[in-house]
Order: C-alpha cells, then sequence, then structure tokens
C-alpha cells in the first residue's frame, strides 16, 4: 500500500521563517555573537535553516545547542534545541525517542512559563502522535496550542497550528474540514512564498481524495513550484510523491515514475524516511507489471525505509513473504478460474451438443432409450459437477478477498502496540536513571505515561483480537448444521467486515454505514456461515453501488449503507439498503440469475445473487429486491422465525 503522504514542515525557534537561503546571514551573526545565549539561539536557528537540506549538519548544531544550555542551565535555549532535535528524529523515523524530546521540552516550557515555547512543543508532540496514526491523540494536543494562542497570538504559529489541525482532517477523511483549514490558511498569509507551499499541498491532497486529479496536480504543481524556488527540498519532495500518486491514478505511468524517482532522490538527499518510503513504494507498484527487477529493487528500498520507520523488521519480513505468496496464489486462482470458465463453456456448448445427438438417436432409434437415458443421466450429473465447482470457486475468491483485506487492517493496531510498546521501553530505562537519582517526582510522571500506553496497547491488542476472531468465524466451513443464532449480531458482524475488507483494499473509499435493529427478536435456527455469506454478498454489492455512484462526481452526494432487521407475524426481515444507482427496470428479473451480473468483466461472476437465492430457499426463506432507478435499492430477505 502506498503510505499516506503528509506534510511536515518546521517551526523556527525564534518566531521567523529561516530556511536554507538563511544560512549565509546566521553564519554571521554567529561569528559576530558575543555571548553564549546568543550563539545557543543562532545554533538553533541555524539547525532549523539546514533540516530541509542537511539534516546532518542540523542534528549536530542542535546537539551543541542543547550540551552547552546544559551547562550554562539555559532553560529557553534547551527548549529550543530539543524541539530542534525532536523534529529530526521523527523525520529520521525514531518516533519513541522524538516524543521523549518533545515532552521534556514541554516540561520545561510549563516549569518556565514560556508561553511561546509551549507551543513550539505542543505541536510537535502532536505531529509525534500524528505520525503514529494516534490523529485524536495529535488533535488534542493542537488545541491546547490554540488554546495558548488565544491569549498569547503569534500570527506564524497561529497557521502552523491550523495547517496541522487541516493535515489530522484529511488524514480522518474530513475533506470539508481539511478543505476548509488550507483557505482559513490562504486568507491569513496570502502570496507568501513559503505559505503558497503549504496550503496548496493540502488542497491538492483533498482534490486527490475528491478524485478531482486534473486540479490536484495543478496545486501539486504551484506547491511544488514554491518549494524549488525557496530551496525547500523536503518539500519538493513530498509535492513530487503527491503527483506521481495523480498521475498515477489518471493512469499516465510515465509520468508517474518520473515524479516518484524525483521524490526518492530528494528524500535520499535529506535521509528523510518517510519520503523515502512513499515515493520507493509507489515505484515498486508502477514497476510491478513493466519491469519485475526495478519493481524489487524499488519494494527493497521501501521495505529498509519502513523498518528504519516503523521498528517491526520480523513483521515487515513476514509482511513481505505473505505478500509474494499471495500474488501467486492469486495468480494460480486466477489461472484456475479462467480454465474453468472455458471448460464450463465447452462443456455448455457440448451439453448442447449431446442433448441434439440425444433427440436424434431417440427419435432415429426407440430401441436404444434405455441407453440414451443413461448418456443423460452422465451428462447430467458433469453440468451438476461443473457447476459445483464453480460455485466453490466463487466462495474461496469471496473469502480470500475478506481474508486478504482484514489481515491487512490487522497491521494498524498492530504498528499501536509496536510503537507504544518501544516507547514504554524507553520510559522504562528513563525511570531507572531517576530512581538512581532519586527523583521520584519524575519518575511517578514516567509511570504514568507507561500506564497510559499500556491502555493503549491493550485497546488496539483487543482491537486486532476482535478482527482476527471475525475472519476466523467467516471462514470457518460450513458443518451444514442448524444452529440457534442472533440475527441482529449476524448482520452487525458482517456490515463491519465487509467495510474494513473494502477499505483496506481501497483506502480512498468512504461511507457512511449505520444499523436499525429489532432488539426483541429472537434466536433462530440457521445455518449461520451460509446465511453469513448471504449478507457479506448483499453488503458488499450495497458497497459497490455507492462507490460507483460516488465516481460520478456528484458534490452533494453521501454514500450510505444500511442494515436493518425486525418482525413481521412468522418471519424476520432482513434489510440491506443503499442509496446507490439502483437496478435498471429491464434487468430487475435478470439478477438472481446464474452468471447473470452488472459488474465489468473480471469484477464478478454472477453467482453471488444466485448463490444467496439458493441458501435462502433453503432455509424455507423468500429474498427479493425493492430498487429505485437513480435513487438506489434494497435486497429482502425474509426467514421463518418464533411467532411472538
Amino acid at each position: 500500500m502506498i503510505v499516506l503522504l503528509t506534510a511536515f514542515f518546521f517551526i523556527p525557534v525564534l518566531g521567523q521563517q529561516e530556511n536554507y537561503k538563511d544560512v549565509p546571514s546566521l553564519l554571521q551573526k554567529l561569528s559576530a555573537a558575543t555571548t553564549d545565549t546568543a550563539r545557543i539561539i543562532i545554533k538553533c536557528s541555524l539547525g532549523e535553516a539546514y533540516r530541509s537540506n542537511d539534516p546532518d549538519t542540523s542534528l549536530i548544531l542542535a546537539s551543541e545547542a542543547l550540551s552547552l544550555s546544559k551547562q550554562l542551565k539555559f532553560r529557553k535555549g534547551e527548549i529550543h534545541s530539543l524541539v530542534v532535535l525532536c523534529v529530526l528524529y521523527r523525520e529520521k523515523g525514531d518516533l519513541p525517542y522524538a516524543l521523549e524530546l518533545g515532552l521534556k521540552a514541554l516540561k520545561i516550557a510549563e516549569q518556565e512559563k514560556l508561553p511561546y515555547e509551549q507551543v513550539y512543543c505542543l505541536i510537535r508532540i502532536a505531529v509525534v502522535y500524528i505520525a503514529v496514526k494516534d490523529i485524536p491523540e495529535g488533535i488534542t494536543y493542537l488545541r491546547k496550542a490554540n488554546d495558548v494562542l488565544k491569549n498569547n497570538y503569534d500570527d506564524f504559529q497561529w497557521s502552523v497550528v491550523q495547517f496541522f489541525l487541516g493535515d489530522a482532517y484529511d488524514q480522518l477523511n474530513d475533506l470539508d474540514a481539511a478543505e476548509k483549514q488550507a483557505k482559513i490558511i490562504e486568507g491569513k498569509q496570502g502570496s507568501n512564498p513559503f505559505w503558497v507551499i503549504i496550503y496548496r499541498r493540502m488542497q491538492a491532497n483533498v482534490a486527490f481524495k475528491r478524485n478531482n486529479l486534473p486540479l490536484a496536480i495543478k496545486y501539486y504543481r504551484e506547491s511544488h513550484g514554491a518549494a524549488v524556488a525557496q530551496s525547500e527540498v523536503r518539500e519538493a519532495a513530498t509535492t513530487s510523491n503527491g503527483m506521481a500518486l495523480a498521475f498515477k491514478k489518471m493512469g499516465e505511468t510515465d509520468s508517474a515514475i518520473f515524479y516518484a524517482k524525483e521524490g526518492l532522490r530528494l528524500g535520499q538527499m535529506l535521509s528523510y524516511r518517510n519520503r523515502i518510503l512513499a515515493a520507493s513504494s509507489l515505484l515498486a507498484e508502477l514497476y510491478a507489471e513493466k519491469d519485475p527487477k526495478e519493481a524489487v529493487k524499488y519494494y527493497q528500498i521501501a521495505s529498509a525505509a519502513k523498518d528504519s520507520l516503523y521498528g517491526v523488521q520480523k513483521v515487515l519480513k513476514l509482511q513481505s513473504s505473505t505478500m509474494k505468496e499471495q500474488e501467486r496464489l492469486a495468480e494460480e486462482q486466477a489461472a484456475r478460474v479462467a480454465y474453468q470458465n472455458k471448460i464450463r463453456q465447452w462443456m455448455l456448448v457440448g451439453g448442447v451438443a449431446v442433448f441434439l445427438a440425444i433427440a436424434l438417436i431417440l427419435y432415429r432409434n426407440n430401441r436404444q432409450k434405455q441407453i440414451t437415458n443413461k448418456i443423460l443421466e452422465t451428462t447430467l450429473s458433469n453440468l451438476r459437477s461443473t457447476q459445483a465447482q464453480v460455485i466453490q470457486s466463487e466462495k474461496m475468491a469471496s473469502l480470500g478477498e475478506l481474508t486478504a483485506g482484514i489481515a491487512h487492517e490487522i497491521q494498524n493496531p498492530l504498528n499501536f502496540v509496536n510503537n507504544f510498546s518501544d516507547v514504554n521501553t524507553e520510559l522504562i530505562d528513563e525511570t531507572e536513571r531517576e530512581i538512581n537519582n532519586g527523583n521520584m517526582d519524575e519518575v511517578k510522571e514516567i509511570l504514568n505515561n507507561i500506564k497510559h500506553n499500556e491502555q493503549k496497547i491493550n485497546h488496539h491488542g483487543k482491537r486486532a483480537d476482535a478482527i482476527v476472531k471475525g475472519m476466523l468465524q467467516h471462514s470457518k466451513t460450513s458443518s451444514g448444521q442448524r444452529e440457534l443464532t442472533d440475527i441482529n449480531a449476524l448482520c452487525d458482524e458482517y456490515l463491519r467486515l465487509a467495510y474494513h475488507g473494502l477499505r483496506a483494499k481501497d483506502k480512498s473509499f468512504n461511507a457512511k454505514f449505520e444499523t436499525v435493529f429489532d432488539n426483541s427478536l429472537d434466536k433462530i435456527n440457521i445455518i449461520p456461515q451460509d446465511m453469513g455469506r448471504v449478507i457479506l454478498n448483499l453488503i458488499n454489492n450495497a458497497f459497490y453501488a455507492v462507490s460507483e455512484r460516488r465516481k460520478l462526481g456528484a458534490t452533494s452526494y453521501e454514500p450510505r449503507v444500511t442494515a436493518r432487521t425486525k418482525r413481521l407475524n412468522d418471519y424476520i426481515e432482513i434489510r440491506v439498503e443503499d442509496n446507490g444507482s439502483g437496478v435498471p427496470k429491464n434487468i430487475v428479473d435478470k439478477i438472481f440469475q446464474p452468471f447473470f451480473t452488472t459488474k465489468p468483466t473480471g469484477q464478478g461472476t454472477g453467482l453471488g445473487l444466485s448463490l444467496a437465492y439458493d441458501i435462502v430457499k433453503g432455509h424455507g426463506g423468500e429474498i427479493k429486491v425493492d430498487t429505485t432507478e437513480g435513487e438506489g435499492s434494497a435486497f429482502i430477505i425474509q426467514l421463518p422465525g418464533i411467532k411472538k
């Protein structure tokens, strides 16, 4: 999967926009400085200026400033150097250490009652939380920064907070809120060259997610041009990756490769692994079919960058092996399905020929009736066997898609568990140091942080556990035995499994889904695995319908899927509703026929609804559709229940 492009830029320690072009003047100021405190502040500013183009020099300057600040007990200098180091280590991939540095700087700023420095620290801590995908926690720190700015307003810092809030909303797919933040910054900063880089990229990201690719490329180009003009190599790398994604989505592979290589080159210049990961992952995908050797090369670069960023080497190796195996199995499955389709076609043609031949034989020679009957029985048996094989392939293909999607979803809580475990390891080491120093107040504060992180680990561990249990229940082979089943729980489970599976395959997919259940329903006697597949198929079709309608580009359209249950006398009714484009009247009567599908070639076998029809009938129930073209559809299942 392509890593989401997130823009990270600096906060100058003196409230100015220090960048690489300011290096000569800052070096002159450093040589002319007459006090140690002045040299510390200027070194921090130089660290910020070098960060976009020469992070190694920036690291040296910030470390020297921190060491000298501690010797002189210059608290403000210590805060500024810690902030610069926090940003550098985050961009180099050491997220736990970056968080530790940011929290240390915030503690000093609060002790010294320095509001501007508090804002710097709060923003940097928020960005680390955003980097580990704990977006709500990041927003919490950004809002704290906003509160401090209400009484200590600073134009630049206020704009920085608005940017990161917009970035957080973007990652939460709240595109309207993200776009609003970009317009706020544009209205405040106007044509300021530095801020053009920022708000144009924000607008490009929103346009990209809305599938307005020409507009996204236009904004990316404007942001990229401003970044190059300002010598902002880091920002140029980010916008290059953005344009590469947009061109890839448009199907312009050569342009996508060009900009992805540019993003990788610039990222490698700075050793910024998040840019390297984004560009190399995209190049691996682009070369997958065009040049497998190149694809392998870029995949290796991406794997190294991801391992360095998130510290889960063993998991990444396992994921790499699993991915290759999944690709191999997918190719074999595709070949089997293609072969079976050919066999099915030839057998259907052969079946017709056999029936014609049998009719001719019966007409010419009635004495061979018994032999002819045996031929008919053999032919029918072969046809049924072929149909059973195709049905089984459909079930396995559905299970494979869902399992792959959910397995990918497990990686998200797994990343949280690993990241917070690494943070706790660092905090435990620090606790030991503070115990040896006899600083019990600091020990208590660190233990509170460890407790908070353990709660996060527990929460995301339970989340992964729930995903695995749902996947295992779906993959369990049907025993054919009926069981008393809670139909509300079954619908809720498969609604969420379907949504997470689709999100795993397509991160841009988004839809509102809801449940309206009759809590008075009794358990009913069904085969839960079979009925679960029926519900899953209907929900997948509903999500597909709203996704296709969203591609038509209606700005006011909000995709929505609803699962309902209620009692109707002796029956229990299940309704799966969507507000997609509906089913045309001329094909409504055909949708439950075997091999009939409205999906493009290669995206459906036409057996899903046919299987659903057979399973519901086998339970003594009915399935039907209520649809209005252009407004949506409702698939209705009625199953025998216990009369109230």
